[in-house]
């Protein structure tokens, strides 16, 4: 057996949660290998909404087994709040949710160091979420950082004092009024008295191996799906740096964020939107700042899920594409959002992109000064929202889908029309 992958292919936010949430029925297990609460997963069904930051999308059936892999980092207390999100609507994550003695701790001071980095950066800030995830995966490479598996020993709290104060030493060199920054509306001392008592919380889960737990369970036959977070633009080494996440949000990052060898890779869905958004600072290269880009947002509802900014929003970007489906070897495209763009007579598509007057087909090592090359095809002008079978996708859909799948050299195997998961075609 091999494990099946599931990530973006844009800047995040492309509707992985609902994929996984769909595909799941198909899979034994379910892993998160990559990224923390920066992550933001919207599932729904049955007139409910659920945002996931650090659980697996596949939390909701209780006979599919979850597991946050080596490669995420926790908040227990944004973790802990999931939680109760889920025990508020009978579902008890305990019963399925496996977490990896080597995910490492988001400490409060993580969070306060994210916010005071970005503050100094003051124009060229990167936009963070403010997550403490840079500062978190920082001491993860420096060999500073706390793991899960440590939470229950004597020693726990030493670790816990020693790295809070060197954080505050960094803190103190920048000379800020710390006492002005607040941590999810909360002043430093209230944080982290609920960071401790979400501890708590964090030891009720079964800790494991998981590096062992998931290569047993191949050698067992189990099909696992492994969830990534955020997007391949956004990769720490292949995404427009520095405006990126501190994480491989790519195909690879499986391979050290669960455990797992290269040649147990098996299947890897791509999933994109029929446009592009983007949160934060960073390049950005179809971005509209027109009508059309007002109406995308507000069609699509595009808002944060973690943070609740306004997103950047712009027409489908092929070159960009291309180049996370080489970086990611996606065999299975995905494409959600379709209903959104029901609204334009007219679509574009960027298929090269003008550099020194030069046009080219890649993404090049410095992006932010390319001009996008469109171009144009008639919108469908119909509500496909309830649209439940292939035979029902107006023409000009169709030759959308066609278009992108000619151009890619991939299939786009399933079409998402709505937020909902029973809106979700199956090609």
């Amino acid at each position: 057996m091999k494990v099946d992958v599931l990530l973006g292919l844009q800047w995040g936010d492309e509707g992985k949660g609902k994929i996984v949430d769909v595909l799941s029925p198909d899979y034994d297990i379910i892993a998160r290998f990559q990224g923390g609460p920066n992550a933001g997963h919207t599932i729904e069904f049955g007139g409910l909404k659920f945002i996931l930051h650090t659980i697996p999308s596949g939390i909701f059936d209780s006979k599919k087994q979850n597991i946050i892999g080596n490669g995420v980092i926790i908040d227990p207390y944004v973790f802990r709040k999931e939680v109760m999100q889920l025990r508020s609507n009978n579902i008890d994550p305990v019963v399925n949710l496996l977490i990896s003695k080597k995910a490492h701790l988001i400490l409060p001071t993580h969070r306060m160091l994210d916010a005071v980095y970005e503050k100094n950066k003051g124009k060229l800030k990167i936009g963070s979420t403010l997550k403490g995830i840079g500062p978190t995966y920082t001491d993860k490479v420096a060999r500073l950082g706390i793991r899960i598996g440590e939470i229950a020993r004597p020693e726990f709290i030493k670790k816990y004092i020693a790295l809070k104060e060197n954080h505050q030493r960094i803190i103190d060199s920048f000379g800020y009024d710390t006492s002005t920054i607040l941590i999810d509306g909360l002043a430093f001392a209230d944080y982290e008295t609920r960071w401790f008592e979400a501890i708590e919380t964090l030891k009720e889960f079964r800790q494991i191996d998981s590096e062992h737990f998931i290569n047993q369970s191949l050698n067992e036959g189990k099909k696992i799906l492994a969830e990534g977070a955020q997007g391949t633009l956004l990769d720490i080494d292949f995404g427009s740096y520095p405006f990126v996440t501190s994480s491989n949000t790519i195909c690879a990052g499986v391979c050290s964020g669960l455990g797992i060898a290269p040649s147990k890779v098996g299947k890897v869905f791509g999933v994109f939107k029929a446009y592009c958004t983007r949160v934060g600072s960073g390049p950005f290269p179809t971005e509209l700042f027109d009508a059309d880009g007002n109406l995308m947002r507000d069609e699509g509802h595009e808002y944060g899920s973690t943070t609740g900014r306004p997103r950047r929003c712009g027409w489908l970007d092929l070159v960009a594409l291309k180049y996370a489906i080489m970086i990611n070897g996606v065999t299975n495209l995905v494409m959600t959002k379709g209903d959104v763009l029901s609204h334009f007579e007219t679509i574009k598509i960027a298929t090269q992109y003008k550099l020194n007057d030069i046009f080219i087909e890649h993404i090049p090592y410095d992006d932010s000064e390319v001009e996008p090359h469109y171009l144009a095809m008639p919108g469908w002008n119909d509500n496909i929202e309830k649209v439940s079978t292939i035979a029902e996708f107006p023409d000009a859909f169709n030759n959308y889908i066609d278009f992108i799948e000619k151009e890619t050299k991939t299939k786009i195997s399933i079409v998402s029309v709505g937020p909902d998961r029973k809106q979700t075609i199956v090609k």
